[in-house]
């Protein structure tokens, strides 16, 4: 490790002071370099460029934003720097896809391809030239930080049993109540909803063909708020930005044009494009959803009553009822048992649980089942109706994390902990050993570490 810090000096030296590099940039405002990190420099414009970037996406942008952003951008020079001496390679995938996400985020949020280039001051290709380098850079900093983080020594049983014994039992970590839970699900009739809805479309599509206004009937009729209002309308974004059904169907259509009925899981849409740039479009939708009547309620609370009745009676398990009777495909082939579908745990904890289900099982003892309940699956943004009765299986009341019950989420923290350390002393050693400078018009800066600020040049 010393050769590397003497070589990284070596080639810092070769790098004149800060204050001799300054030239012009957009708007007649000087530019300079504001730091050298070994042979890396950070340039006014490209704090002011991730500024302009952070408004660009409504984040607040106060007199401390500019200090936050120079020492972030330190610490990830010191990562960039190492990565190039350890030869790390881009991902170029994932530059790319970024590079894309960024781009269409940007293009919708400000209006199109013409509202960006005048926002950001540069021709979409010089932007895409500059974030892409960025972004690669981003890519190598992230790699070189996994690396060390990674570095850390595998921790054993011992060493997470030395950390509980050395930690007083208040700084110990909380582990929240957890519940396992079965479900039985059922869903109304959803045929006969799709088809009302459908049918209620064609009649607005009708009205607006014979002469009604489009914007008049989204704001009686539609179902999304953040367009209903605005007369339907969207605004100016990517096609990348919609359910792909939406998106093909809105770039297929000529402006005026209105759409036969689209689904997509948010529900169902006719649609009017007022505008395409591109694989940008502006347009206006409806969008109606399905809806259930008290009679798919009775149906299917009747219908989950009379399971649960057999279950508490005997005559059928849970488990065997939810493998023949649940219309959930996710739980019904283990009987029931629900997992939480972005970690796969059998456990959740409350602010896990939609609400509708934590209400009717909050009360209940382990081996218990609920009443029916309406509540919601996990389709779509905001997920389908569905009936449902569930079992508490499991509670495990809220504690201390202790190493018998809670071995797995301790092991996590001390992990988590060493390699904060470990890029921690990482950042540290290469401050003490680097070349750097940082200009003293940040002098007034309240950096994270103290060690910045030994930098500062005269």
């Amino acid at each position: 490790m010393k050769l590397v810090h003497k070589i990284i000096l070596a080639a810092a030296l070769t790098v004149l002071p800060v204050c001799a590099h300054a030239q012009k940039y957009s708007g007649g405002v000087i530019d300079k370099t504001v730091a050298i990190i070994g042979n890396e420099v950070i340039l006014i414009s490209d704090i002011e460029a991730e500024v302009q970037r952070m408004r660009a996406q409504g984040l607040a942008t106060d007199k401390d934003v500019r200090c936050d952003i120079l020492e972030a951008m330190m610490e990830s020079k010191i990562f960039l720097m190492q990565a190039r001496i350890d030869s790390l390679t881009v991902n170029q995938e994932m530059v790319e896809n970024e590079l894309t996400n960024r781009l269409d985020q940007y293009r919708t949020y400000l209006g199109g391809d013409t509202e960006l280039e005048q926002y950001f001051g540069k021709p979409i290709y010089a932007l895409r030239q500059e974030w892409r380098k960025a972004l690669e850079e981003q890519s190598l900093t992230q790699q070189e930080q996994s690396q060390v983080a990674s570095n850390i020594s595998d921790l054993t049983p011992y060493d997470v049993r030395m950390w509980l014994d050395s930690t007083a039992v208040e700084d110990l970590p909380l582990v929240p109540v957890k519940y396992q839970l079965s479900q039985i699900c059922v869903y109304p009739d959803r045929e006969a909803a799709n088809l009302a809805v459908k049918e209620k479309l064609l009649s607005l599509r009708e009205r607006i063909m014979g002469g009604e206004k489009f914007a008049t009937l989204a704001r009686l009729y539609s179902e999304d708020p953040g367009s209903a209002r605005k007369g339907g309308e969207l605004g100016m974004a990517s096609k990348s930005m919609f359910w792909p059904a939406f998106s093909d169907a809105a770039m297929a259509l000529k402006p005026g044009v209105i759409s036969q009925i689209v689904e997509t899981p948010d529900g169902f849409h006719i649609i009017e494009v007022l505008e395409k740039r591109g694989d940008m479009f502006n347009a206006r939708h409806i969008l109606l959803k399905p809806v259930y009547t008290s009679d798919d309620r009775t149906k299917g609370f009747s219908r989950l009553d009379s399971l649960r009745t057999l279950i508490v009676d005997g005559k059928m398990t849970f488990e065997l009822a939810a493998r023949f009777f649940s219309e959930d495909p996710a739980t019904r082939t283990n009987g029931g048992q629900m997992a939480d579908p972005s970690t796969g745990s059998s456990y959740f904890e409350i602010d896990q649980l939609r609400p509708q289900d934590y209400a009717v099982i909050k009360d209940l003892k382990e081996g218990e089942i609920s009443a029916p309940v309406e509540s919601l699956d996990n389709e779509g943004r905001n997920g389908n109706v569905v009936y449902k009765i569930i079992r508490v299986d499991k509670i495990i009341p809220a504690h201390p994390a202790t190493f018998e019950n809670d071995y797995t989420q301790i092991l996590e923290q001390v992990q988590y902990k060493r390699q904060i350390e470990a890029i921690d002393n990482f950042i540290d050693g290469k401050i003490r050993s680097t070349y750097i400078v940082v200009d003293p018009i940040y002098g007034k800066c309240k950096f994270k570490r103290d060690s910045w600020n030994s930098r500062l040049s005269e």
